[in-house]
C-alpha cells in the first residue's frame, strides 16, 4: 500500500494537514501506520491502522468494543487522580463521529493517539521489564473488572475456547490443504498427546470453576508500552480481542512470551525454556495488580494456565501451517512451523518446572 492511500485516509479522521506516513512493523494481523499531522502548536503523531477483514468481519463490533473499552479505563484512571494520556489508549473519531472510517475502497481504518516516548519490546529485556508488564496487563484486567453491561462482542468466534482450538487443529489436519501433513509428524504427535490439556481452560469456565470476566486475549510481550525513561509500563495495546473471557487466559498467554527468552519464531529451540526469574517478576507484578480481583481458584490454576495457552498457540501456528499460512502474516517460508516448535518446546520446559513455578505463585499470591 503506497503513502498516498494512508494519507489520503488520515484526512477522514484529522482536519489538519496530513504531513507523511511511514509503516510501522511488527503484528501478525493489521497494516498499522504512523501518521504526522499539522496542528495549532506544532504537528503531532497519531497511530493509523487498516483492520483486516479476514480476522475481523465485523470490524464496527470491534470498534464498538473498543470503545467502550477504552472510555472505562481512562474514566477508571481518572477518578483515581493518575493521568490517563500516558496509560491508556485513546481512539480518535473519525470526522462523521464513528470510532472508524471506511475509505473508497471498503476498507475499514481507526486511529489512535500516539504516545510518545515509549516503545514496546518483542522479547523481554529482563526482570523490571517482566514485572513492569505484568503489572502492567494485571492492571487493565483490574479496571475493567466492572466494566458495566451489556457484555462486550465476541469478536473473533470461539476464539478464547481452548478445547475448540483443538479441534480446528484436527479439521486442518484432515483436510490437509497445503499437503504439509508429512513433514510435521513429530509437531502432530506431541499435540496429540495433550488434547486433555489443550481444553483444561474452556473446560473450567464452562463447568463454572472460575468466573467470567472481562479479559484482553492477547498478552503477548509487546502489547505493553514501557516509559523510554522511567521503564514503567504505560499502556496496554492491541485491544482486537477484548472481550467477555478469564483471567487464566490473560496470565497464560502472558507467561509464554514474558518468561522466556527466545523469539516467537527462534530458530534455537534451546532458548525455548522457562526463565524462574523472569517467570517470578511476572507473576508479583501480575498479582500485585489484581490482588482485589482474584478467587483462590484462579489463583490455583495460573501455572495450567500458562501450560495451556503456550500449546493452544502452538496448535494455532500449527493449523495455520497446515491451511498454507491463511491466518498469521509471515515473513520468511515456514514461519508458523518455526512458531509451532517454539511453543511445543516451552511446554515440554513448563511440563518439567511446574512444581518450581507453582511455588513462586503461591508465595506471591499470599503475599499480594
Amino acid at each position: 500500500m503506497d503513502e498516498a492511500r494512508v494519507v489520503a485516509v488520515a484526512t477522514r479522521f484529522h482536519t489538519g494537514k496530513p504531513l507523511g506516513a511511514s509503516l510501522l512493523k511488527g503484528g501478525h494481523i493489521h497494516d498499522t501506520w504512523l501518521v504526522r499531522v499539522s496542528a495549532p502548536q506544532g504537528s503531532r503523531s497519531f497511530v493509523q491502522q487498516r483492520l483486516n477483514r479476514a480476522v475481523f468481519p465485523r470490524p464496527d463490533r470491534v470498534m464498538e468494543n473498543i470503545e467502550r473499552v477504552t472510555t472505562h479505563v481512562r474514566g477508571r484512571l481518572l477518578a483515581a487522580g493518575h493521568a490517563a494520556e500516558r496509560h491508556a489508549l485513546a481512539v480518535v473519531p473519525a470526522l462523521d463521529g464513528r470510532p472508524f472510517c471506511v475509505d473508497d475502497q471498503g476498507e475499514t481504518w481507526r486511529s489512535y493517539h500516539f504516545i510518545e516516548g515509549a516503545r514496546s519490546f518483542g522479547v523481554v529485556q529482563g526482570p523490571r521489564h517482566a514485572y513492569e508488564t505484568g503489572r502492567a496487563f494485571g492492571r487493565f484486567l483490574a479496571l475493567l473488572g466492572d466494566l458495566p453491561a451489556p457484555p462486550l462482542h465476541e469478536t473473533i468466534h470461539a476464539f478464547a475456547d481452548t478445547r475448540a482450538r483443538f479441534g480446528a487443529f484436527a479439521r486442518a489436519l484432515d483436510a490437509d490443504r497445503a499437503g504439509r501433513a508429512v513433514r510435521v509428524g513429530r509437531e502432530i504427535e506431541l499435540a496429540r498427546e495433550r488434547e486433555a490439556l489443550a481444553g483444561m481452560l474452556s473446560d473450567a469456565v464452562r463447568r463454572g470453576d472460575v468466573p467470567l470476566r472481562t479479559a484482553h486475549h492477547d498478552t503477548k510481550i509487546d502489547n505493553v508500552l514501557i516509559d523510554d525513561e522511567t521503564g514503567e509500563g504505560l499502556c496496554v495495546l492491541d485491544l482486537d480481542t477484548v472481550m467477555p473471557g478469564t483471567a487464566l487466559y490473560d496470565f497464560g498467554d502472558m507467561v509464554r512470551y514474558g518468561a522466556c527468552r527466545a523469539a516467537e519464531d527462534d530458530l534455537d529451540l534451546s532458548r525455548a525454556r522457562i526463565d524462574l526469574e523472569l517467570f517470578e517478576h511476572l507473576a508479583r507484578g501480575w498479582l500485585d495488580a489484581t490482588r482485589e480481583l482474584l478467587v483462590p481458584d484462579e489463583v490455583e490454576r495460573l501455572v495450567e494456565a500458562g501450560r495451556c495457552l503456550t500449546l493452544v498457540a502452538g496448535l494455532r501456528f500449527l493449523t495455520d501451517f497446515l491451511d498454507g499460512d491463511a491466518y498469521f502474516r509471515t515473513t520468511r517460508p515456514d514461519q508458523n512451523l518455526d512458531r509451532c516448535r517454539v511453543q511445543l518446546a516451552l511446554v515440554r520446559d513448563m511440563e518439567s518446572r511446574a512444581e518450581a513455578m507453582r511455588e513462586i505463585v503461591r508465595r506471591h499470591a499470599r503475599r499480594a
